[in-house]
């Protein structure tokens, strides 16, 4: 639905709420002016954001990701303030299954912003963790300790720390070396 659309609905509810209180139902009249906060409120933080949330937050990444699916046109049903928090959470849903896939939608998020610390700090870790997986040592480094950085609180210590002690680790493909192969010159 068009997010223009909710500012209908709550023009039409208040106008419904005045026409009772019009005809001396103020009680009701009141309450419906009340009810029309809603669509509103729903304006400025999308339903099916609010859903895909709830369900991360039940660790049920499949009912997040058909929540996240019905956004069709992020553009016209999100307000701009929440273009960051549905890439944010479709990088989310897909980092269990294809985490290759989510460093662009954290790059993005935090391109549009993210209001909380901790969310910025786990889209930072993320993009680390992309960078580390394509061999981007430095950046990855540089990743973390912004991220370190932005977790204030303390809740992904034993990631950074996690992914730092993979960071000293040799790289593989720089040391493994065939032993029986002689050092030969380019053209012998």
């Amino acid at each position: 639905m068009n997010k223009y659309i909710k500012f209908v609905i709550a023009a039409l509810i208040i106008a419904a709420g005045v026409y009772l209180m019009m005809n001396r139902n103020i009680g009701w009249g009141i309450v419906v002016v009340i009810l029309s906060a809603i669509p509103i409120l729903l304006f400025f933080k999308n339903e099916y954001i609010l859903l895909a949330f709830w369900f991360l937050r039940k660790q049920n990444m499949v009912k997040a990701a058909s929540w996240l699916t019905k956004i069709t046109n992020y553009q016209s049903q999100l307000h701009k303030t929440q273009y960051g928090y549905f890439h944010y959470l479709q990088g989310l849903t897909l980092a269990q299954d294809n985490p290759a896939k989510v460093e662009p939608f954290m790059k993005k998020a935090l391109e549009y912003g993210l209001n909380m610390k901790h969310d910025r700090a786990m889209a930072t870790l993320n993009i680390a963790a992309g960078a580390m997986q394509k061999g981007r040592r430095q950046e990855a480094k540089n990743l973390l300790e912004e991220a370190k950085k932005l977790d204030t609180a303390g809740m992904m210590t034993d990631q950074i720390k996690m992914m730092k002690d993979q960071l000293k680790m040799p790289s593989m493909q720089k040391h493994m070396h065939n032993p029986n192969m002689r050092n030969r010159g380019k053209f012998s």
